[in-house]
């Protein structure tokens, strides 16, 4: 998992999320679920060259699924919520 395109996936787009961006200053994206909280922050400030202050993650699990009669599960995931630094919100446009 060395470059970028592997580690973030796309981003989380959520009614939390976007009140989240607009409160406090936070993006969240769907992350690769070995990614660690050092390889998000640095894949982030690469692809939108801002400054990121702080990365919190939560393991996600998949939701239980129906077909007929058979039932199975989703993928479990992972997500970040990243903190940009003062003045670094202007690069969400481009999600």
């Amino acid at each position: 998992m060395k470059n970028s395109q592997s580690i973030l996936k796309g981003p989380c787009l959520t009614e939390k999320a976007a009140l989240l961006q607009e409160v406090d200053n936070k993006v969240v994206f769907k992350v690769h679920p070995a990614a660690n909280k050092i390889e998000i922050k640095q894949a982030v400030e690469k692809m939108f060259d801002v400054k990121v202050q702080n990365v919190q993650t939560v393991s996600m699990r998949g939701k239980k699924k129906r077909v007929g009669r058979y039932i199975g599960r989703t993928n479990d995931w992972k997500k970040a919520y990243v903190t940009l630094a003062e003045g670094e919100i202007n690069f969400v446009d481009e999600l």
